[in-house]
This record gives C-alpha cells, sequence and structure tokens, in this order.
C-alpha cells in the first residue's frame, strides 16, 4: 500500500503542483488556527455552530478552507470559541 507521504512528495516534485500547492499556504494555516483555537475551546463543530447560529456544515466549510470567509465570520468564530481575532499583515 502506497502512504500518503509518499504520494505528496511524487505530487510536489511536479514544480507546477509544487507552486499551486505552497500557494494554499495562508489558507492552510488559517485552518490549521481555526481548529486548533476550537479544540482549546474543548467544543465540537456542532457547538461552534450553535453559538454563531449556523450549520455545522458551514462550520466544517471554514475550517476546511473550501470557502472564502469574510472577517465578520472569522470575528464571530473567534467570539464563538473565546478567542480574539487579530488580523496582520507582516513584512516578508
Amino acid at each position: 500500500m502506497t502512504k500518503l507521504a509518499d504520494l505528496k512528495k511524487e505530487f510536489l516534485s511536479d514544480p507546477d503542483n509544487k507552486a499551486a500547492y505552497d500557494a494554499l499556504e495562508p489558507e492552510f494555516n488559517l485552518a490549521r488556527k481555526l481548529i486548533a483555537a476550537r479544540a482549546a475551546a474543548g467544543l465540537s463543530q456542532a457547538e461552534v455552530a450553535e453559538r454563531m447560529g449556523t450549520k455545522q456544515s458551514e462550520i466544517s466549510r471554514i475550517e476546511g478552507a473550501r470557502q472564502n470567509i469574510s472577517i465578520e465570520k472569522l470575528a464571530r468564530f473567534a467570539d464563538a470559541v473565546g478567542a480574539k481575532l487579530d488580523i496582520r499583515l507582516d513584512p516578508v
């Protein structure tokens, strides 16, 4: 059986695939932070959804970085998990 790490390595050996993957890093990073904040609050997706007045599937989409998310929605998510939203632009 092929391991996921082996498939990823093969996929990323193509320069076009690597560039596309690297371009998604900000979305992956945001998704990791949202999931970590929810986990730190000890909440399920369903509980966050209830606090936000939405459905669990919406929280799944937000955390999965499968949609563009507004700052307003990010602020509501942060409030629901007891976190503070802090948006920064760091020099490269």
